[in-house]
């Protein structure tokens, strides 16, 4: 029997063991939404595009016959008279000029850096006056030249003889309506006022349209954001030396003729946008590696965070003479060797289903999503500014995202590694723990504890030590490990009782800009200082699991001052930070005055707010931040462009969670379903985006990642919060169940504990909930069950010795039972 049919039985004769509930749906069905490839060999699902001469793409799909490619060699080159000169007018700058016209691809020019609302002009000069038919221009790799004209000097003007709109080809052949004869030539290339030129970069203009025929390409979707390294199985019979050229990309949009993203884009030099293959006559297996393999000549990135790929029989000019572009080539196959935690039915150790299918694909989407940044730490496909580390090498982690950056940070942990925890359960517990530990080792001398590896350890943000405190105690609360707690206590001390005092102003409350920090960043680097509602929640809820770890290691004088501390910074920010005018919190006292989704919503979250401050700060963001794809984390502009129209997975989180918080269960709904559905129905679809930017769009453009492990709240906001299951002490010895059906019929599903999983099922059907829990051995259960103060509520067929909660605990309150003992129970609240 196959593991697959083994787990679908225990499912199956769990669920038909469970007393049976009313109007209770089929047994569990969760296993269809798993999203992850059903092996580490993964082969696209369709060709999406073929241009040029290529011949049985289909063969790429399954290995079954061979795709041809086939490309002629270039037309002879025309060179300009000797004693051609280059000018460019209105540019002080005209370096590197002299490339355009040296007949060598490999050296290029390129614009000055910036020059904003002007159009750069190239000029050549011939000795004589030359009658041209038309020009071509070729642009440096990477850098296409979509718009630009050409003039021609004639009676003392220059007058327009061919203009190009729209093009997408690295060499454009320009052929004029008729002759034209002249001494000087310009080139005209507009550049889009404030825009950044850096992108103009020509490799060589020839006199004459040379009609070189464009590479042969074939374009494969692999059905979805996928992540390791590729491999071209070569048929017999290529032409040996000629190239071939792979661009990879998340989305349709940005699959260009480099790729979205290369290592290059983050500093390594040696892969110029694509990554380079050639050809041999003989078969062979060739599998990306990050190198070159003549010295710095046709090199590859290796390892590939992407959805599409684009395969050219084409060359860079500077691989010469070790590959060409052109001539046959002979491929039968197409696949990837999956390096991510492969997430199959049988590996789920948590799950989540309810009435809403749209709220169980988000689930598990964000489960892949969090599969896909669940990799081995390897020095060569990890981020290259200055982030490996000898200490995670070899080692599972939780890096932020599957394209970019490929390094751990711990903000980005606080989240996957709640998601990790629901879905596989100990199975992913060290990939948290590996990072934490990391940065504890690498402790500054002063407490402050960098948030991730890159720059060896050196990157300034403010924040992120303190979600290493939240991390940390989540590694305690969902595992157990109180070894680990006790190893990085230590570390905690120095960064709560040493660091953060010192940035800490007269009214306590954290204050960027003190100590030196003024050039410290954030999780988006925003230019925040002064004393910001953000970092003080965040200082709150970092104390709160501080004092937590404290209780649990016997540590009381220090849970004693954290307590106090906190009360503090939450008394400090409710009297300096509280706009009453807006009914929201400030983002900071400094600056214009705005108001931010992350301190607000983390105010909830921490207990800063009380319950008539949290429910009129979450009405203010719902009313002045709402967006079609979520909620802004901003809401105007006066910090960034576009803060009003940008939207964080990662921000949000804490706002829908402070909204299940207070009771305003229909808001948190509806804006998972604007966040996660749109990234759902948009390209790549399935995985989670790092932000969203204007209009719905990935917020970087192709820099952006689609598949980021901070954005995976949407797990922990349904296991905890819909279905409701949250640990509160130590592996689960306490936890809480707590659940928010709002307009859900029904929601069941599992979560792992060091004990054994919690089991939940409840259905609301005409003022009734009816629910049944396990309760593992070596664990005490608090339920809330959300219902009116008249209600009747029974457990286990008897009258509940239950106190009644006020509208603290949601719109219309909640029974509360404060001690419910191991075993299978079944409850129901009807109203009276």
């Amino acid at each position: 029997m196959s593991k697959m049919r083994s787990m679908s039985c225990c499912v199956l004769g769990w669920w038909a063991a469970w007393p049976a509930l009313a109007a209770a749906p089929s047994p569990p069905s969760w296993q269809p939404y798993v999203v992850a490839p059903s092996s580490r060999h993964v082969r696209p699902v369709r060709v999406l595009s073929v241009s040029g001469d290529v011949t049985h793409a289909d063969a790429l799909l399954d290995g079954h016959g061979v795709a041809v490619f086939k490309r002629p060699p270039p037309q002879a080159e025309s060179r300009w008279p000797q004693g051609t000169r280059i000018q460019l007018p209105g540019l002080k700058d005209a370096r590197g000029a002299e490339h355009l016209i040296d007949g060598a691809l490999a050296s290029v020019w390129q614009a000055p850096a910036r020059i904003a609302g002007s159009t750069p002009a190239i000029d050549l000069d011939t000795p004589t006056a030359q009658t041209l038919h038309g020009m071509t221009v070729r642009a440096a790799s990477g850098h296409v030249l979509a718009d630009f004209s050409v003039d021609a000097r004639q009676d003392g003007a220059w007058k327009r003889v061919a203009s190009v709109h729209g093009n997408k080809q690295l060499q454009v052949a320009v052929t004029f309506p008729r002759a034209v004869t002249a001494r000087r030539w310009r080139i005209d290339v507009p550049v889009a006022k404030n825009a950044d030129s850096a992108r103009i970069k020509l490799a060589e203009i020839w006199p004459g349209a040379l009609h070189d025929a464009p590479p042969p390409s074939v374009v494969l979707d692999f059905g979805k954001v996928v992540v390791g390294y590729p491999r071209l199985h070569f048929a017999a019979g290529s032409t040996p030396g000629t190239g071939l050229r792979l661009a990879f990309s998340e989305t349709r949009q940005y699959l260009g003729e480099r790729s979205d993203f290369t290592r290059s884009d983050n500093g390594d030099a040696i892969v110029p946008g694509t990554d380079q293959v050639v050809a041999t006559t003989q078969p062979r297996v060739w599998v990306d590696r990050h190198g070159c393999t003549h010295e710095r000549k046709v090199c590859d990135d290796g390892l590939h965070g992407f959805r599409y790929l684009r395969i050219s029989l084409d060359a860079l000019p500077a691989d010469a003479p070790y590959a060409k572009p052109s001539g046959v080539v002979r491929l039968r196959d197409v696949s990837l060797d999956f390096t991510a935690y492969l997430g199959r039915p049988d590996t789920y150790a948590g799950w989540f289903e309810s009435s809403d299918k749209a709220l169980n694909r988000y689930w598990f989407d964000a489960s892949y999503t969090n599969e896909l940044i669940t990799d081995t730490f390897r020095a060569d496909d990890v981020e290259p500014r200055q982030a490996n580390s000898a200490f995670l090498d070899g080692k599972r982690v939780l890096h932020d995202g599957a394209k970019r950056d490929r390094d751990p940070y711990v903000g980005d942990v606080a989240v996957s590694a709640r998601t990790a925890y629901l879905t596989h359960g100990a199975a992913l517990g060290d990939a948290a723990r590996n990072v934490l530990l990391d940065l504890a080792k690498h402790q500054r001398v002063d407490g402050w504890i960098a948030p991730a590896s890159i720059r060896h350890y050196t990157l300034p943000l403010f924040e992120y030590p303190l979600w290493w405190v939240v991390a940390d105690w989540d590694n305690l609360r969902y595992t157990g490990d109180l070894a680990f707690t006790r190893a990085i206590y230590p570390h905690l001390l120095r960064l709560l009782d040493g660091w953060y005092p010192k940035v800490a102003d007269a009214h306590g409350l954290l204050h960027k800009g003190l100590d030196g920090t003024s050039g410290y960043g954030d999780y988006a680097f925003l230019p925040r200082t002064g004393e910001v509602s953000y970092y003080n929640a965040l200082y709150v809820l970092a104390l709160h699991d501080a004092v937590a770890m404290a209780h649990a290691l016997g540590h009381d004088n220090d849970a004693t001052r954290w307590t106090a501390r906190a009360r503090h910074v939450a008394r400090a920010m409710n009297a300096r930070l509280w706009d009453a005018k807006a009914g929201a919190y400030l983002d900071s006292r400094q600056g214009p005055v705005r108001h931010a989704q992350d301190g607000n919503g983390l105010a909830v979250v921490a207990g800063v707010a009380s319950r008539s401050r949290a429910r009129q700060a979450l009405g203010y963001l719902g009313t002045h931040t709402a967006l079609p794809y979520g909620h802004a984390f901003m809401d105007n502009n006066t910090l960034l462009p576009d803060g009003g129209k940008r939207v964080y997975a990662f921000t949000s989180y804490p706002e829908i969670q402070a909204r299940f918080q207070v009771g305003m269960t229909a808001s948190a709904l509806r804006e998972i379903h604007a966040l996660y559905g749109w990234m759902a129905h948009h390209d790549p679809g399935t995985t989670d985006w790092e932000g969203i930017g204007a209009g719905g769009s990935m917020y970087e453009g192709g820099y952006t990642s689609a598949a980021h492990g901070w954005s995976t709240g949407v797990v922990p906001l349904l296991s905890n919060d819909v279905l409701g299951v949250t640990p509160t002490g130590p592996g689960f010895a306490r936890w809480t169940l707590h659940p928010h059906p709002g307009d859900l019929k029904w929601a069941r599903g599992k979560v792992p504990t060091p004990h054994g999983p919690i089991a939940v099922h409840w259905v609301q059907k005409n003022a009734r909930l009816e629910l049944g829990v396990t309760v593992p051995k070596g664990t005490v259960a608090r339920v809330v069950l959300p219902a009116a103060k008249g209600s009747h509520v029974v457990m286990d067929g008897h009258t509940a010795e239950a106190r009644w909660r006020g509208h603290a605990a949601g719109d219309r309150g909640a029974w509360v039972l404060d001690r419910v003992v191991p075993g299978k129970h079944r409850f129901r609240v009807t109203a009276r």
